[in-house]
């Protein structure tokens, strides 16, 4: 099976897949994507030419279908396309830049950064240690964190976030 990271050449099931497809992976991975996402995510993918039994039949669940079926759908899918999910470590990682490139675009305002989820989260490089430590626990801290320095708080976060996404170290290449 190749994983899910691996862009070897046109023939990899990986290669040719819906980069939306592949990011849901690694965003499923981290505990950061719906399960009632999941069967639009396949029909799109489907469209593009992306195509196994199980992915038809994830396309054809509801959003509304009891998400252990959604899950166990998503996952044979992905077996079926040849994809490896990452480990829940890489994929948490991948999210956290993702949330800093949405940052950066103005997809999530302040209130949504705060979350004491990023608390245990391991770090391996500079910029995703300066991007977390910037973060609230939650949106009540937002006050007691920043104080009367919001702009100059919401300044550096910018700055941490661009540092971040510029230098991607883990996820897919879409």
């Amino acid at each position: 099976m190749a994983a899910i990271e691996d862009t070897s050449g046109p023939g990899s099931p990986v290669h040719s897949a819906y980069p939306p497809f592949v990011e849901a992976a690694w965003l499923y991975q981290a505990d950061q994507v719906c399960p009632e996402d999941l069967p639009m995510t396949a029909a799109l993918a489907l469209a593009v030419g992306m195509d196994t039994p199980a992915l038809c039949e994830l396309a054809g669940l509801s959003r509304h279908a009891d998400p252990r079926d959604i899950r166990d759908t998503f996952e044979q899918a992905l077996e079926e396309l040849g994809m490896i999910l990452p480990s829940r470590h890489l994929a948490r990682r991948f999210a956290l830049r993702r949330l800093a490139a949405r940052f950066t675009a103005g997809e999530v305002d302040l209130a949504e950064l705060a979350s004491d989820e990023w608390s245990e989260m391991q770090v391996e490089t500079v910029e995703e240690q300066g991007f977390l430590a910037l973060l609230p626990p939650c949106s009540c801290c937002i006050e007691y964190t920043v104080g009367l320095e919001k702009t100059a708080w919401e300044a550096q976060l910018q700055i941490a976030a661009c540092a971040l996404v510029a230098h991607p170290t883990v996820g897919p290449r879409l």
